[in-house]
């Protein structure tokens, strides 16, 4: 049997194959957050195409922690029901499904949040939404904490078979473990150690919150890619060696900041008009030049996180790695496994064009993705529209 085809185990979860869908802000919930039939029927495609573990996009914990108008909530108990529904479509086609809980920090607006968007730190304002946050105090910082932990027993109750922490991409995980975003003196930053505990904390709340059986799991930040130096893959292999310690169930690496250095988490074409159409008019003039400067420097490489999987791995034991990142070939994933360089490969955009991608590898129809990795899907969810792949219509 194909690697790739075989069982795999997250804790006591049990996987039917290696795939797993990487969490994908989908902008298709409601005005509150809440599931609708677009998720529903998007998530029960990738089960009935045979994805072994399906994440769908990042849910925000708390209100503040929003980022995206038509992005899922898990912040309030009156939104179980429609996640449920969620979890019940993965689940009737054999699949397992985990919730991925983030909170923006500062990489939102006002609008968005429904207030100041704050982080660790307070300096500069970021270069897309021109945004100064406040720096958070210890309220708020205890209060996110409880926040991660409610969300996950929200997802238990809704039927998920696992929680992930997003703390890649910029959001507040990130900025707190991140050099670069978080520039405290206090017992939440100005060491590694301090800048891991707000992780920490997150992770011993939900494991308060869920049943032992539940398993954790994260997805990190390799490298942030931001001006100065943030997370680099030397210091995300001490982290990850101290996840390990606290019982994370799998890490899922990754790298970029949706503000900062957002190409470097999808490497591959910058379709320039697309993403500047998600502007107003007069910021277009800004955006224009500095994406066109862009092209040509991202492009494809496949297995881009190859080489920090390579500085994460042997830290991480029995604890499995899931590499996303440019996977497209069947034999290169097999390779990448057979090597022990990873666990369970993770795809985004080659699952936005072809939820049935799993059961194509698995029955010989198909060697590769056909993702061409244009990123016109992305540039489609920026303006806030339900995304797709541009390409050609999604099967």
């Amino acid at each position: 049997m194909s690697l790739l085809f075989s069982p795999g185990t997250i804790g006591r979860v049990q996987v039917k194959n290696r795939l797993v869908h990487s969490a994908t802000y989908e902008a298709m919930a409601g005005e509150r957050g809440e599931i609708t039939e677009q998720h529903v029927k998007r998530y029960a495609n990738l089960a009935k195409g045979e994805t072994g573990l399906i994440i769908p996009g990042h849910m925000y914990v708390r209100e503040s922690g929003r980022v995206h108008p038509r992005q899922t909530g898990i912040h309030a108990d009156d939104l179980i029901p429609g996640l449920q529904k969620l979890t019940q479509a993965v689940h009737d086609h054999g699949s397992a499904i985990v919730f991925q809980l983030a909170h923006g920090g500062r990489q939102t607006t006002k609008k968005a949040a429904g207030q100041r968007p704050m982080g660790p730190s307070s300096f500069d304002r970021d270069p897309v939404n021109f945004v100064k946050p406040r720096e958070m105090t210890e309220e708020d910082i205890l209060e996110v904490v409880q926040a991660f932990g409610r969300a996950a027993a929200r997802a238990v109750e809704a039927g998920a078979d696992g929680i992930q922490i997003h703390a890649a991409h910029g959001y507040l995980v990130n900025q707190f473990l991140s050099p670069f975003f978080n520039r405290r003196n206090d017992s939440w930053g100005g060491s590694a150690e301090n800048r891991f505990r707000f992780a920490e904390q997150i992770l011993q709340e939900i494991h308060r919150s869920v049943p032992d059986s539940t398993p954790v799991l994260i997805k990190l930040n390799t490298n942030d890619h931001t001006p100065t130096e943030g997370v680099t893959p030397d210091l995300a292999r001490w982290y990850a060696g101290k996840l390990v310690q606290l019982g994370i169930a799998a890490i899922e690496i990754s790298s970029g900041s949706a503000l900062y250095s957002f190409m470097h988490t999808c490497r591959g074409d910058v379709p320039v008009d697309e993403l500047c159409s998600r502007f107003p008019f007069w910021k277009r003039f800004i955006a224009k030049p500095v994406l066109k400067k862009m092209v040509g420097k991202y492009d494809l490489e496949e297995g881009y996180h190859l080489t920090a999987a390579r500085t994460v791995k042997p830290v991480l034991g029995e604890v499995p790695l899931m590499l996303v990142g440019g996977m497209r070939r069947m034999s290169h994933m097999e390779e990448v496994l057979q090597s022990g360089y990873a666990d369970f490969i993770s795809m985004s955009r080659p699952f936005i064009r072809e939820p049935f991608l799993a059961k194509r590898l698995k029955e010989g129809k198909s060697d590769r993705a056909s993702c061409v990795s244009c990123n016109k899907c992305f540039a489609t969810i920026a303006q806030a529209e339900p995304v797709r792949c541009r390409c050609r219509p999604a099967d």
